[in-house]
């Protein structure tokens, strides 16, 4: 009888550990996770080059570590589309890398099928779908309501509001656009979004003159 009671805790224990090893692995996980995005943060924050590179590199391995730990976990597999994508376009954005920039997608794209409320993931989404041409994927209406949906869920979103800003601006909404782009640049300051300030700016600056011109216009 002692015997027996002794094998059953025995595998109570085993049970118990087993789970304990799951939660210390899921922990790990978010912890790379955590590290791998502020990196790539910081490297969007950087000026040099080679600095920037190197915030890359070091995000997307940290990434790597975390998707190997727990595959099902939203906040790496972001890290990483993260890393990917500011490596691709450190020296200009390019698409001549067919291999990384598919991997990046698949990033992004497995982001939001483990969490579809991932605002971040998103945004980047329907940036892209308004920026891709249609062969590579783009669905520039499917697009715009995507970030419609990311500016509604969050009011102070900034990458939303550019990527939107330039597409009303293209498509003849001056007003429309330089509202986004105004809004979009005082949240990047007041949320102090060190890396999404220089974008902003540039927009900003981009529509102005366009913009002062149909004021003027105006009767």
């Amino acid at each position: 009888m002692l015997m027996k009671r002794s094998r059953v805790l025995g595998v109570a224990l085993a049970i118990l550990c087993s789970f304990s090893g799951i939660a210390l692995a899921q922990e790990s996980a978010t912890e790379l996770s955590v590290k791998a995005q502020k990196e790539c943060d910081l490297g969007r924050e950087a000026k040099e080059r080679a600095v920037r590179l190197a915030h890359f590199e070091r995000s997307q391995a940290l990434a790597e570590r975390a998707v190997a730990a727990d595959d099902q976990l939203a906040v790496a597999h972001f890290a990483l589309f993260c890393s990917l994508g500011e490596q691709m376009r450190i020296d200009g954005e390019s698409l001549s890398s067919v291999f990384r920039f598919s991997r990046m997608m698949a990033a992004l794209d497995r982001t939001l099928e483990l969490n579809p409320d991932h605002l971040d993931a998103l945004s980047s989404k329907g940036t892209f779908l308004v920026r891709l041409p249609a062969f590579l994927g783009g669905d520039a209406a499917k697009g715009e309501r995507m970030l419609q949906r990311v500016i509604h869920r969050d009011p102070k979103a900034v990458s939303a509001r550019v990527t939107l800003a330039k597409v009303y601006a293209a498509q003849g909404h001056r007003e429309q656009a330089m509202t986004l782009a105004s809004e979009a640049l005082q949240f990047a300051h007041s949320e102090r979004r060190a890396d999404l300030l220089p974008e902003a700016q540039a927009t900003v600056a981009e529509l102005r003159p366009a913009h002062a011109e149909l004021r003027v216009a105006k009767p």
